[in-house]
């Protein structure tokens, strides 16, 4: 039996149970808010974001892989447009694209069509220097590392903060090469 084609983005989000959007919205800025009041450095919320995203990364990429039936990416490019082509569209409901490629092939630009997370935000001046959707940078940070690639997650633009589009950076800084716990010959 040949192997199942892969699943598109738009075929697992439609076949997947969700909760209401504003519902998962207004809890996420709650969230921030809570994060916000009781760490009060936008700094620190910034890390505690990313660490929240990447401890979910870690968890997310079994159903990622159970539910897309994605199978290995070959290389860096093709993971990161299955994570922009399949991921989003699986998780989120929204389309990203892949850019600004340097010429070895190990950084590139998600760049978001939508963000369903900042839906009724408007960042306060006192928030200057917050990334308020810095879990998803954790989330593709976690994720990646569990299928051997660690990276370095940043956002370089953010229509929260002025700028005309969501756009992440994804650096891949090395492959680990997969360890398994037993030999062959065993």
């Amino acid at each position: 039996m040949p192997p199942a084609a892969p699943r598109s983005g738009d075929a697992i989000f439609a076949s997947v149970e969700r909760v209401n959007a504003e519902l998962f919205t207004l809890t996420y800025g709650a969230i921030v808010r809570q994060l916000l009041t009781d760490l009060e450095e936008v700094e620190e919320v910034n890390k505690q974001l990313d660490q929240m995203g990447y401890n979910i990364g870690i968890r997310l990429i079994d159903e990622f892989l159970a539910k897309s039936n994605v199978s290995r990416c070959v290389d860096f490019k093709e993971t990161a447009e299955m994570i922009a082509k399949v991921g989003f569209k699986m998780f989120l409901g929204v389309t990203a694209s892949v850019m600004n490629w340097d010429a070895d092939g190990t950084c590139c630009s998600i760049v978001l069509e939508d963000n369903p997370l900042v839906d009724f935000v408007e960042l306060p001046d006192t928030c200057q220097g917050l990334y308020y959707c810095n879990i998803l940078s954790g989330v593709i940070r976690g994720a990646l590392e569990m299928v051997a690639m660690k990276t370095e997650v940043t956002w370089i633009r953010d229509m929260l903060r002025g700028d005309d589009a969501y756009e992440l950076q994804v650096k891949l800084l090395k492959q680990v090469p997969e360890e398994y716990p037993y030999k062959d010959d065993e």
